[in-house]
């Protein structure tokens, strides 16, 4: 088994970083395999809105977003972690998670996902909800831990005191595994995602 890690800090040292390394020794622990994608850093470009993706199921921008979709496509879980920026995730984070998840986003129905955010003092809980709607409108169930999915500190040394918020990456991580295991052993034993209704389109001005 196999879960996709994202990165949206532009700092390949952390704090979001520290909260995906913890997961990753408890994924580990429970016999899943991480791959981590760090897009933070940039340049990521915005969705231009060109529609190409709808034939294609690929952007037409080349900067590792089709790359993100195949990784995801082929593994079984998703897990997005972020700084705060302003009270929500990093900027490039969400060019690059709107891009992909318009672009790819019908091929990740069924995979487990969860975000996590790290930040000095506040605006973690908003962050996480703004990428967790990515997730629930592809389908994907949310992952949850015995904390909200936050980690903080104002640099990887001083989030390393976070006790707690490196238990919840660690309950959450183990959380995610078994989701996944049991969503293969249900495949296992003949059970198939229920097929999704389609067609009904209401604007609300007509």
């Amino acid at each position: 088994m196999k879960v996709l890690m994202i990165s949206g800090s532009p700092h390949r040292a952390g704090s979001s970083r520290l909260a995906l390394e913890e997961m990753a020794k408890a994924f580990a622990a429970e016999g899943v395999e991480t791959e981590l994608i760090e897009v933070g850093a940039g340049p990521v470009s915005g969705c231009t809105a060109c529609g190409d993706c709808k034939a294609s199921g690929r952007c037409v921008i080349e900067d590792g977003v089709n790359e993100a979709i195949e990784k995801l496509a082929a593994a079984d879980g998703l897990v997005v972690a972020t700084p705060v920026h302003y009270a929500s995730p990093a900027g490039a984070l969400l060019a690059f998670l709107d891009r992909m998840f318009y672009a790819g986003g019908g091929r990740f129905a069924h995979k487990p996902a969860a975000a996590f955010a790290s930040a000095r003092r506040a605006g973690t809980t908003s962050s996480i909800d703004v990428i967790n709607k990515y997730f629930t409108i592809s389908q994907m169930p949310v992952v949850s831990s015995t904390y909200w999915n936050q980690l903080y500190g104002s640099c990887q040394a001083d989030a390393a005191q976070d006790a707690e918020g490196l238990q919840t990456a660690r309950n959450l991580a183990r959380n995610m595994a078994w989701l996944m295991k049991c969503i293969a052993a249900g495949a296992a034993a003949g059970l198939t995602p229920p097929a999704s209704e389609r067609g009904n389109v209401t604007n609300f001005i007509r």
